[in-house]
């Protein structure tokens, strides 16, 4: 046999009480007067402000926090307005200062002529949550950055330099600016490795992509691993003789590190060789696939040249 509440008013006390054991904190708000005709006490165990504080819709939107006032006060009394049912997730401010993140779920009223009447809703507390997404949302764009990465030297790797180098070139192309590619190679790096063990080539390979990215460093250049010992700098609105200076310094850089290299050249020092290009894509150029091979051939060359060179334009 089922229980029922004897009157009127034991039932509201029924609902109510029911109400307010949930953690939603409800409320109700008269649309004629814009003030609360009810809240749930659990307000105050989340935000700190007695339910007797809660008197008009400005005591809610001034406890909302500045960053979020304007648009969730914005959009709560337009979506109330046409009557429409809504939600908002916005931080709400405590009575000690604190922000909170509140989900507010609305339910409008309609009298029987269909005019707003009252609105009625629940508040909850998704700080929780929220901490959770921002953690996952920083765990996915960790391992996005960790995508794009060489795990060894810190600098991008083949797939970063893919997708820049399809933009920076699309970009030259459609602004007709000038783009640079720097091709290095280690040289004797097979030696190195055999002779002072895979260790201290690892070191090596970290300490001249250390000195490339402190070299190359506006903004768009960008410094890639393209494989083993080879790296590749891209540097957008950057001529011919800039990218050549560029690659000297880099080269004399390394020179200056005085990495020990007993099997390599005449230097007995650790020792790179360089192919630059640039120019200024034109309309009918499909993709950046020639100005690889480009820059590849002019590598090769200063390996064949000797080593320990930059090979360019001039020197083509």
């Amino acid at each position: 046999m089922t229980n029922k509440p004897e009157s009127r008013g034991d039932e509201e006390a029924f609902y109510r009480t029911l109400l307010e054991s949930t953690r939603a904190i409800p409320w109700r708000i008269d649309w004629d007067t814009k003030s609360f005709s009810y809240i749930g006490p659990q307000i105050e165990d989340v935000l700190g402000w007695p339910p007797e504080s809660w008197v008009s819709i400005q005591d809610w939107a001034d406890r909302i926090a500045e960053v979020d006032r304007q648009r969730v006060v914005d959009y709560c009394v337009a979506q109330s307005q046409a009557g429409i049912d809504h939600e908002a997730d916005y931080r709400a401010l405590t009575a000690d200062g604190r922000q909170v993140w509140i989900r507010d779920v609305v339910h409008v009223l309609r009298d029987a002529n269909g005019e707003v009447e009252a609105l009625v809703g629940f508040m909850f507390d998704i700080s929780e949550r929220r901490r959770n997404e921002e953690k996952l949302v920083a765990l996915q764009e960790e391992l996005e950055r960790l995508s794009y990465q060489d795990a060894l030297t810190g600098v991008a790797n083949r797939r970063r330099f893919d997708e820049v180098l399809e933009t920076e070139w699309a970009s030259a192309r459609r602004n007709a600016t000038p783009l640079a590619l720097i091709m290095l190679d280690i040289d004797h790096f097979k030696q190195y490795n055999d002779h002072y063990g895979h260790i201290k080539g690892d070191e090596a390979l970290q300490q001249v992509a250390e000195i490339l990215t402190t070299i190359a460093n506006r903004p768009r250049d960008l410094v890639c691993r393209f494989g083993g010992e080879e790296f590749v700098l891209i540097l957008p609105e950057t001529d011919s003789e800039a990218a050549c200076q560029l690659a000297t310094k880099c080269r004399d850089a390394v020179h200056e590190a005085s990495i020990e290299h007993r099997q390599g050249g005449p230097s007995q020092l650790l020792t790179v060789s360089m192919g630059v290009v640039a120019g200024i894509p034109q309309r009918d150029d499909e993709n950046p696939n020639p100005l690889i091979r480009k820059v590849d051939r002019r590598l090769y060359l200063a390996k064949e040249r000797g080593r320990d060179r930059v090979v360019g334009d001039a020197e083509a």
